[in-house]
């Protein structure tokens, strides 16, 4: 009697094995695929990033260039000439932060030395030093008649 249940229970595993095998099989074969799909998507978005890195640093450089092309020496930077600037034009800080888009307060650290320009504020320095009062009073009339955003405050 064991040896008939021993016989039966033998063929049963073998049978499952089989039908288990003929299942998975499938699933090995697309498991396999996608990763080798994975795998060649990876190398692609590794070769895409590196010419968009070759590509912003070419389109940098013209950038660069050009700053460098309109001016012979480098862009530097003084405190007592910015303040000697804002005396020439007749500006207060505020306003030469307006016509410069940038913070009061940055006009008052760069003027005490606490902080230096940007290149680009730099560059927006650099094109303010050839104006005159009227063209700097009708800039400043300019912005303000551009609308100004309205900006919710809190209730007191």
């Amino acid at each position: 009697m064991s040896n008939i249940a021993s016989l039966l229970k033998a063929e049963i595993s073998r049978i499952s094995r089989r039908e288990i095998r003929a299942q998975v099989q499938p699933l090995r074969k697309a498991s396999a695929a996608y990763r080798r799909e994975i795998a060649a998507l990876k190398r692609e978005v590794q070769n895409l990033r590196r010419q968009v890195s070759l590509v912003a640093k070419q389109t940098a450089k013209p950038a660069e260039a050009k700053v460098a092309e309109g001016s012979t020496q480098p862009l530097r930077f003084v405190a007592k000439g910015l303040r000697s600037l804002r005396a020439r034009l007749g500006l207060a800080a505020p306003d030469l932060a307006r016509l410069l888009g940038v913070s009061d307060q940055s006009i008052y650290n760069w003027e005490l030395k606490k902080t230096v320009p940007r290149k680009e504020q730099l560059i927006a320095i650099a094109a303010i030093r050839s104006l005159g009062k009227r063209e700097v009073s009708a800039r400043l009339e300019a912005i303000d008649t551009r609308p100004k955003k309205k900006v919710a405050r809190r209730p007191r």
